[in-house]
């Protein structure tokens, strides 16, 4: 197991290297100058091309690369070209309240998806499985913004019992941060539960057809004990897949929710970076992300060899 676990973890780090080769590559060649972008149109060649020196855009690219990655490593990026701030505590601080939110929506999403996917899979020839099937493909598909948008005009606008946006950390206080995290953790939470649960809903038909959980259950058990006894293992790893990759595409999906929230997260300061042509500030927040992936992919690859002991072994 720790060989497969390093072997895995050399194919993370060739990942992140490569990775941050074609991230830095597809910021060199998009049009503009970012020192004249920071100066204005109308600002005179000898100022544009002092700022480009300062800033070392004027360097090979191979230099400039190295300096971007060894910052990237030491969580010092860079500075932006307009307003001369530093990039690594604002990535630091924005990063931890998208996190906070991911986090949380995740959680849901898992507390809700595991029991109803479960639920839907052995209850599949009833009613309520049929019921609960169908309301889990209406939540598949709803945006996520548009639920957050409707969950804003009810719970916000007409009942007034949260606020319909902003960010209060939960240090400075818990009551009004969960207040401000309660519909953007739910409007993610909605269709990747819905995802998630048709997904465990497909995993446990799979095993509850197998042979074994037929003996199981002819010797008395019932459906849910069998499947808890001998085939929640075998159900758990297509469920961990899915999350992994849900997991990652809410870190993606949180841009377009801090927007409707107004929560200044890590979406929202990528936004701006796009908007103001902050571009190193771009190309940090993008790798940020990437790295973000990579790592649960990894993860994902570790809870494999828990989950499935022939991993272990390479048996097949």
């Amino acid at each position: 197991m720790i060989l497969s676990l390093v072997r895995r973890f050399g194919v993370l780090v060739a990942s992140v290297v490569a990775s941050s080769l074609v991230v830095f590559a597809f910021m060199q060649v998009l049009p503009g100058n970012p020192a004249r972008v920071a100066l204005g149109l109308n600002a005179s060649e000898g100022a544009v091309e002092r700022m480009t020196t300062q800033f070392g855009l004027d360097r090979p690219l191979p230099v400039q690369y190295w300096e971007w990655a060894i910052g990237m490593l030491t969580l010092d990026p860079g500075i932006e070209y307009i307003s001369k701030a530093a990039i690594g505590p604002q990535i630091a601080d924005r990063l931890l309240i998208t996190l906070w939110l991911v986090g949380l929506a995740m959680a849901l999403a898992v507390a809700i998806a595991i029991p109803l996917g479960v639920w839907m899979a052995v209850r599949h020839r009833h009613a309520d499985g049929v019921v609960l099937t169908a309301a889990s493909q209406i939540g598949v598909a709803i945006p996520a913004f548009l639920a957050g948008i409707v969950l804003i005009s009810i719970f916000a606008v007409r009942l007034r019992w949260v606020p319909s946006g902003g960010w209060v950390a939960p240090a400075e206080d818990p009551v009004l941060f969960a207040k401000s995290v309660v519909l953007p953790t739910i409007s993610l939470a909605l269709v990747q539960g819905s995802v998630l649960a048709r997904y465990v809903r497909s995993a446990v038909l799979d095993v509850l057809r197998e042979d074994y959980l037929r003996t199981a259950r002819a010797k008395g058990l019932t459906p849910m004990q069998a499947l808890w006894r001998h085939g929640s293992r075998n159900a758990a790893i297509p469920v961990v897949t899915v999350m992994g990759l849900q997991l990652a595409t809410l870190l993606v999906g949180a841009v377009v929710i801090e927007r409707v929230f107004v929560i200044p997260g890590l979406g929202s300061l990528l936004l701006d970076s796009v908007s103001d042509r902050e571009l190193l500030t771009v190309q940090s927040i993008v790798m940020v992300l990437v790295v973000a992936v990579l790592v649960i992919n990894f993860i994902v690859d570790a809870l494999y060899l828990m989950i499935d002991p022939r991993l272990k072994t390479g048996a097949r």
